[in-house]
């Protein structure tokens, strides 16, 4: 079931993020995050951009949400697309069911532009993204240092018509 985060979610989604700060690349964060930070986080997410969760049998298996692209005004119609999927999850079409309600509650919102940011190469992801119409617009080299490495960051762009 696709639905509206709720408070009680936080630390459910916080283990699904820090799997990733600790295990991937899919995040520059490079210590897990505490708590409260992430508590933090997601509220004001919540306030003004889209954030859902996949739930199954009470268990969180996956999240997503809009958030701010840059804080100058011009850019308020251009939002960024964010998704996690627990790692016992994957194969099981959440990304895909989680991206689609998030698509459309921010074109209802009258954004104009969608970016997803990417550490490349990661296949699953660029896989997703252009399995609903993101294409490609720019790649960074060695933006992010992360596990010894210089890592590379893609935006791959939506534009509702």
């Amino acid at each position: 079931m696709v639905r509206d985060f709720k408070t009680k979610d936080t630390q459910q989604l916080l283990d699904i993020y820090n799997y990733y700060v600790v295990n991937s690349v899919a995040t520059f964060d490079t210590e897990p995050v505490a708590f409260k930070a992430y508590s933090e986080k997601l509220h004001k997410i919540n306030k003004a951009y889209p954030l859902i969760v996949f739930e199954e049998d009470d268990t969180i298996l996956g999240f997503a949400y809009g958030s701010k692209f840059r804080p100058k005004p011009a850019y308020n119609g251009t939002v960024e697309a964010t998704v996690y999927v627990k790692h016992t999850a994957h194969g099981k079409q959440i990304g895909t069911t989680l991206y689609t309600k998030l698509l459309t509650l921010l074109k209802q919102q009258n954004f104009h532009s969608v970016i997803g940011v990417l550490t490349i190469p990661n296949a699953a992801s660029v896989k997703l993204h252009e399995k609903f119409g993101f294409t490609q617009v720019a790649e960074l080299k060695e933006v992010g240092f992360k596990f010894g490495k210089w890592q590379n960051v893609g935006f791959w762009q939506l534009n509702f018509n």
